[in-house]
């Protein structure tokens, strides 16, 4: 089950079945209001722990800040920001490196990209006011990611830069796509490839009047396509936003980018790379 953002609302996706979820929650329909989902990780320094299965979305009128969607669909405002710019990404940092909390990016134009750290209890913490431009689907590094191992792994589309930063805000350029960059068109959505799965999935926003419209569908690349391409777990997936060109990272003593497959040159990708379960 995955839930996922659509025409403003949220669904769960079970199968190839869509059904609505939590009637309370809205978002602006022309701005990405990315979204994470927690596992119910503790943060021992805040003494409590993030409710399993809730939502955390990027609040993009009405204040910067951060919503949660709790299990049953009931939304509350969690946390105010103390940066003014465009929210532009979010994640949760499963492996400890940045304590278990909510990371969100957001972006100003004059001065970079500030990084903020959130516990579970709404308490917001500044990393970096001066990060590299990043937007979109970040994910933190596994500890099989050599250097960058537990780092806040982020893109940037207009460069096609992927960079990695670290809990004390340090910023790493890991390499380039190797891709089409640009607004609306370069790296978008980040995935870490887990030990079993059955696909990988990304949203194909519809996105009328843009040179790659979307199709309003959600888009798998199978693990029996990405097994032959040497994907392994603990890879990184980053899908460009125009046409889903995809390549995958592998991190050890060095850093290898490759590219290993593309979508539909409508594809207009948007949020993270999710990986539905094996059976």
């Amino acid at each position: 089950m995955i839930r996922v953002a659509a025409h403003a609302r949220l669904e769960t996706l079970s199968g190839r079945r869509l059904s609505p979820f939590s009637p309370a929650y809205s978002a602006p329909a022309s701005l990405e209001a990315y979204i994470t989902e927690s596992s119910g990780q503790r943060v021992a320094a805040a003494g409590c722990s993030f409710p399993r299965d809730a939502l955390y979305a990027l609040r993009l009128t009405h204040g910067d800040g951060v919503t949660v969607i709790d299990g049953s669909g009931r939304v509350r405002r969690f946390a105010a920001l103390p940066s003014k710019g465009l929210e532009d990404g979010i994640t949760f940092d499963l492996v400890g490196r940045f304590g278990h909390r909510l990371l969100v990016t957001t972006y100003a134009k004059n001065s970079g990209t500030t990084v903020s750290a959130v516990d579970c209890r709404g308490r917001v913490k500044v990393l970096t006011r001066h990060a590299p431009r990043v937007e979109g689907g970040m994910a933190v590094a596994p500890s099989s990611f050599g250097r960058y191992a537990g780092d806040l792994i982020a893109p940037d589309e207009v460069t096609g830069n992927i960079y990695a930063i670290s809990p004390t805000g340090h910023a790493s350029l890991i390499g380039n796509s190797g891709l089409a960059h640009g607004q609306d068109i370069g790296t978008e959505s980040e995935g870490f490839v887990p030990a079993r799965y059955t696909n990988a999935l990304v949203s194909d926003r519809g996105t009328p009047h843009n040179r790659h419209p979307g199709d309003n569908e959600i888009l798998a690349l199978p693990q029996r396509s990405l097994d032959p391409a040497g994907v392994t777990a603990g890879d990184l997936l980053v899908v460009n936003e125009g046409g889903a060109g995809t390549i995958a990272v592998t991190c050890h003593s060095a850093c290898r980018i490759r590219h290993i497959a593309i979508g539909p040159v409508a594809a207009h990708i948007e949020g993270h790379v999710v990986f539905s379960r094996a059976p």
